[in-house]
C-alpha cells in the first residue's frame, strides 16, 4: 500500500483570507468643510471622514476624494490614525482620520488640499479633529 500525498489546501478549505482595505468616498464642496476636515499635523496629511462603520487604528482605507469644485477624484491609500467615536465630547462628529500614505497619490492630494487652504491652514478654528 503506498503512501497518498496529502495536499497542503485540502478541498474545501480554500485560500486564507486576506483583508482587503475599506473603500469610501469623500465629497468636499466647501472650503469650510476641507478646513474641518484636514489633519495637517499628520506627516503625510489626513482627512477625516464622517462614518458610522467601526475601524481599528492602523487599518487600510482606500478613499476617492473630491474637492469642491475640482472634477478630478483623487484616490488615496491611507492608513486609520483618528477615531472619533459616537458621542465624543464637544459633540464632534462620529467619524476616522486617514493618515495619506508617503506615496504620489498621497502627496499630490496633499499638496492640492493645502493649495486650496491657503493662508487658512494658520487659522485657529475649531476642526473636526483638534
Amino acid at each position: 500500500m503506498a503512501d497518498t500525498p496529502v495536499s497542503p489546501n485540502p478541498p474545501g478549505a480554500g485560500a486564507p483570507a486576506v483583508s482587503r482595505p475599506s473603500v469610501l468616498s469623500l465629497p468636499i464642496k466647501e472650503k469650510a468643510a476641507l478646513y474641518a476636515a484636514y489633519m495637517p499635523f499628520l506627516q503625510n496629511g489626513g482627512i477625516f471622514v464622517p462614518t458610522n462603520k467601526p475601524y481599528k487604528i492602523g487599518d487600510e482605507i482606500y478613499l476617492i476624494l473630491t474637492l469642491m469644485d475640482d472634477p478630478t477624484k483623487y484616490p488615496i491609500a491611507g492608513k486609520i490614525a483618528w477615531i472619533t467615536p459616537a458621542g465624543a465630547n464637544n459633540n464632534k462628529a462620529q467619524g476616522i482620520g486617514v493618515h495619506f500614505s508617503a506615496d504620489e497619490s498621497g502627496q499630490r492630494v496633499k499638496l492640492r488640499i493645502e493649495e486650496l487652504l491657503g493662508a487658512a491652514l494658520r487659522s485657529t478654528r475649531a476642526t473636526h479633529t483638534l
